[in-house]
Parts: C-alpha cells; sequence; structure tokens
C-alpha cells in the first residue's frame, strides 16, 4: 500500500497538540508582525500644532486655536504679533522654525520630535515609501530561500533571518536624526513585512489537516491581527515617546528566535530537496509530540513512495520547466486574465495599504482610531465568507470595491466641505470603508489566486504580490496630497476601486467550478461567460451547482 505524505501525516497527528501549538504560534506571530507593520503609522501621528510665538507662552490650546483660527495656514503660519484685547494676529511671513504642539494622549510622536511637519513633512513620507520598498526586496528575496534547495536554508531559517531584518531595521530606527538614516533603517524593517508572515503560513498550512486550514488559520489570523493593532496603538500611548515604542515593537520579533527550535522544518520541502530522511526525522519528532505511535514499517512504506516518486520527480521538474509564467503569457486569452489579475490586486494592495494608515483628520485621536479600525478585521472575515459562499467571489468582489469607493469619496468630500463635519458621521464613514476594503482584500486574494493555473500559480501569485508591495510605494505621497487638498486622497482611492471593479467584472466567476490546472485549461477556462452572467444566478441554481459540484471540484480553498 503506497504511504503519501499525507497518510503518514495523518498517522503522526495532523489535528493534536502538535498543530495545535503551530496555530498558538501563528498567532503569536500574527500579534508581532501587526504591531510590526503599523508601527511606522504610529510613531508618523502628527499632533495637533501651530508656530511658536513668545506671546504664546503660558496660554492654553484652545486660546492658541482661537488666534490662529482666521489662518488659513494655522499649523504653518508664523505669527509678528498677537494682540490678545482684540484677538487678532499677524502674519510675519517667515518660516516656522519651532512649534508648539499638543501631543495626543501625551504620546511625542517622531514628526513632533523631529520637527517633520509643514515644509518638512515629506520625509517620514518618504522614509514609509522605503518601508513597502523594502516589502517588495524582502518578498523576492526570503521567498526565494524559503524554497531555495541548493542553498539548505528553508522556511523556518528564512522567517527567522525575516524578523531580524526587522529587528534590526526597527531598532536602529530608533537612532534616525536624518532623512537618510530613517529611509535606511524603514527599508531594512520592510524587508520583514510580508516574508515573517507568510513563510509561517505555509508551514503550518503543511503540517495541519484541511479542517484546520480554513477555520483554524484565517480565525487565528484575523484576531491576532486585531489585537496586535489595538496593543500598537495604547502601547504607544502608555510608553509616551516614539523612540521607547520602537523599541518594545522590535524586541518580540527576536522571539521568534525561538520558532526554530519549536517548529519543524517543511517535511514536504525536505522530500524535494531528496531529504527523506530528515523529512522522517522531523515526522517522528511529530509523531512523539502528539503522542501517537507509528511503526517502523509505515516509515519504510513512507521511504519507498518517496523514491518511486524520484523518476516521476524529474519528468515533472521538465514539465514545470516547459509550463513557465511567461509561457502562460503566450495564450491571448490567459494572458489577458493574468494582466487584469495583476492590476486588480496591485491597486487593492495599494487602497488598502493607504486607508488603513488613514486615520488622522478625523476629530477624533487617531489611537482611537486606529482601534475601531482593527476591530473591522474579524467581523469582514466572516462576511467576506458568508457572501462568498452564497454569492460567489465575483459578486463579492465587485459589489465590495464600488460600495468602498462610493464611501471613501463620501467620507472624503464631507470631510473637505463640511466645515465642522459631525464626528459621529465621518467616523461611521471611516468605519464602513475600512470594513469594505478588508472585505474587498480578502475577497480580491481569493479569487486571483484561483483564476491562475496550477501549474504557474505559485510564480503568478508571487509576482502579483511584489507588484502589490511596489505600488504601495505611492501610499504615503497619496495621503501627503490631503495637505493641499483634503479630499484629494480619497478620490484617488475610490477612482482606483471603481477602475478595478469594472476590471473585475471582466474575470470569470471561479465558485462552484473546476480550477484550471495547465495552462490549455487556462486558456479555455471562463470561455463563453459574459460580464454580467453571475447576477443571472438565482440562489436555488447555486445550491443546485453546489450538490454537483460536489466531491469534483478543485478547490483552492475551502469555502
Amino acid at each position: 500500500m503506497a504511504m503519501d505524505f499525507e497518510k503518514i501525516l495523518g498517522k503522526c497527528g495532523d489535528c493534536h497538540r502538535y498543530q495545535y501549538m503551530l496555530l498558538a504560534l501563528y498567532g503569536l506571530l500574527m500579534f508581532i508582525v501587526s504591531r510590526h507593520y503599523f508601527a511606522q503609522s504610529v510613531i508618523s501621528f502628527v499632533p495637533d500644532h501651530w508656530c511658536y510665538h513668545e506671546q504664546l507662552e503660558n496660554r492654553s490650546y484652545a486660546e492658541i486655536a482661537a488666534i490662529y483660527a482666521p489662518f488659513e495656514s494655522p499649523s504653518c503660519t508664523q505669527l509678528a504679533s498677537i494682540d490678545w484685547d482684540s484677538m487678532n494676529a499677524t502674519a510675519s511671513g517667515q518660516p516656522c522654525t519651532r512649534w508648539i504642539y499638543n501631543y495626543d494622549h501625551g504620546f511625542r510622536s517622531m514628526n513632533a520630535d523631529l520637527n517633520w511637519v509643514c515644509d518638512s513633512a515629506y520625509k517620514a513620507r518618504v522614509g514609509q515609501s522605503l518601508f513597502f520598498l523594502g516589502s517588495m526586496c524582502g518578498t523576492l528575496l526570503f521567498g526565494l530561500l524559503g524554497d531555495r534547495i541548493g542553498l539548505e536554508i528553508g522556511r523556518i531559517r528564512a522567517m527567522v533571518l525575516a524578523n531580524w531584518c526587522g529587528f534590526l531595521g526597527d531598532s536602529a530606527t530608533i537612532y534616525a536624526q536624518s532623512l537618510v538614516t530613517f529611509s535606511a533603517s524603514r527599508f531594512a524593517s520592510g524587508l520583514a513585512a510580508e516574508a515573517n508572515a507568510y513563510l509561517m503560513y505555509i508551514l503550518v498550512l503543511e503540517y495541519v489537516s484541511p479542517s484546520m486550514r480554513s477555520v483554524g488559520l484565517n480565525l487565528t489570523m484575523s484576531i491576532f491581527y486585531c489585537l496586535g493593532m489595538i496593543s500598537a496603538s495604547w502601547h504607544a500611548v502608555w510608553l509616551g515617546n516614539w523612540r521607547y515604542y520602537m523599541a518594545w515593537s522590535a524586541l518580540p520579533q527576536v522571539l521568534v528566535t525561538c520558532f526554530y527550535f519549536l517548529v519543524q522544518e517543511s517535511a514536504q520541502w525536505l522530500v524535494t530537496s531528496h531529504d527523506i530522511d530528515g523529512a522522517v526525522l522531523r515526522l517522528r519528532r511529530v509523531a512523539k509530540f502528539n503522542r501517537r505511535e507509528v511503526s517502523e514499517a509505515d516509515f519504510e512504506l513512507f521511504r519507498q513512495h518517496c523514491k518511486s516518486k524520484a523518476s516521476e520527480a524529474n519528468s515533472r521538474i521538465s514539465l514545470q520547466r516547459q509550463a513557465r509564467l511567461v509561457d502562460a503569457l503566450k495564450s491571448p486569452r490567459l494572458r489577458l486574465r493574468l494582466i487584469y489579475v495583476l492590476v486588480v490586486f496591485t491597486i487593492i494592495t495599494l487602497c488598502y495599504n493607504t486607508m488603513s494608515r488613514n486615520v488622522e483628520g478625523l476629530g477624533m485621536s487617531p489611537f482611537v482610531m486606529f482601534s475601531l479600525f482593527a476591530l473591522t478585521l474579524p467581523p469582514s472575515g466572516i462576511v467576506q465568507i458568508l457572501t462568498q459562499r452564497h454569492l460567489g467571489r465575483k459578486f463579492t468582489s465587485v459589489t465590495s470595491m464600488a460600495v468602498t469607493g462610493a464611501l471613501t469619496a463620501a467620507s472624503g468630500i464631507l470631510l473637505s466641505l463640511w466645515r465642522e463635519p459631525s464626528v459621529a458621521v465621518m467616523v461611521a464613514l471611516m468605519l464602513a470603508s475600512r470594513f469594505g476594503i478588508s472585505v474587498t482584500s480578502g475577497a480580491t486574494m481569493q479569487i486571483s489566486a484561483e483564476l491562475v493555473p496550477t501549474c504557474v500559480r505559485s510564480s503568478g501569485l508571487a509576482v502579483v504580490h511584489v507588484a502589490g508591495a511596489a505600488l504601495s510605494f505611492l501610499s504615503p505621497f497619496i495621503l501627503h496630497l490631503d495637505t493641499y487638498f483634503r479630499a484629494a486622497s480619497s478620490i484617488i482611492l475610490c477612482l482606483l476601486l471603481l477602475f478595478s471593479a469594472w476590471i473585475c467584472l471582466l474575470l470569470p466567476e471561479t465558485r462552484n467550478k473546476k480550477l484550471p490546472m495547465s495552462l490549455a485549461e487556462g486558456e479555455e477556462f471562463g470561455k463563453g461567460e459574459r460580464m454580467f452572467d453571475f447576477l443571472r444566478r438565482s440562489r436555488e441554481e447555486a445550491e443546485e451547482d453546489d450538490l454537483k459540484a460536489e466531491g469534483t471540484n478543485e478547490k483552492l480553498m475551502a469555502d
């Protein structure tokens, strides 16, 4: 009897103590990743500020704000003189060199500490952009190291290295005093932004049963990522200074080094590197941790199975060399679809990163807004799963893009035209937009993965992830446009989301369909399907399709 990897893993335990430990460590990592990813947003919060004048000393913030109220740019207008009796002031026309800050919850941010406001506000944006550039490079670098057989690095070592880059980058940020040093440290920190998360995701995915993959992984990620975001904001308030906060955000990444002694290297990766004894050793450790008894005969059957597949693996390698991503671009319909997927994924990634950081200027503390935004993550994941299950991937993606775009534009326009906007209305609109972009991001990730043929799925998804990280380089600059016109970023995001919704309409539905495995199947997939066919399907038809498709359709992920 053939003993493949799934069978031997089942005997060693694929839903037991070791798998629960993996999920716990994955949750801890998501907590650390969330804090690391959003630390640069927290340290860049800009408190209310006004140009310093000696006549403003010992005055309340309300009095200072009242003096500056008549000026178009109260934060960057240097005063020549102040008449407190008439509450009038005259501008000097000189640039500000010193400011008065009203620290939010007493937190001294980097922008305030280094006076990176007004004409120097772009410096923080440049540093944040280098973070995304580092993310792009890190995704490529550690993804290569995690799969590179010749270098014998593996997933667990690559993940540890990625987190050390994040630790060193965050630690170096503490001592940054200039734009050059800040940009360099943020680039180093960005190397870990994506790699540290998806490498652990792969390790967990390869050791858990299918029943644990959909609920366990998704639920763990949403809950702990949410907790990490909330912790990131209020930990900063507790510490009171951005340098202390960066130190506490950097240190937990060192803890990931302990994963090397707790998490087994991918046995599947070891098999592909022809280290069958190494794979058996890891499986023995899993079985021992799960207190499962596996006979030597079973391991010997597994060894024989791996050896018997050696010649078949060689032929597969030759087939994989033929079915490269560049070959997919030679097929007209498949090439167009891959371009559409690339465009949609990169746009949504840019919109998600931009909206996640837009928490200022709403009349409420950015720390509170950050926490409220985090609370939208778990319910958005549940809504995404339910909507995709009953209405399909395409409906979920298109609808969430269009609705989120409309809400984003409405909040930006109201904020710019409404002289004194209602805080409750603005917060409600922003929370709805944040909820929508979370649904959109998850739905886009899934439909993009399902539309890429199996033979080029890994390389195809690597390209779109890198492209998304590269385009996110523009995220800080889009937000910076709000300093010139308050609704600028909202209008831009709305147009991008509506454009991506239109592109998504050109893609075929993937729900309850056999996903393409070869390039030929990818070329024929969705042929004859019209743009709005997904709306014509009734609920009864969808349920009937569910019954017909059960057990026969290839699914990339469980509903």
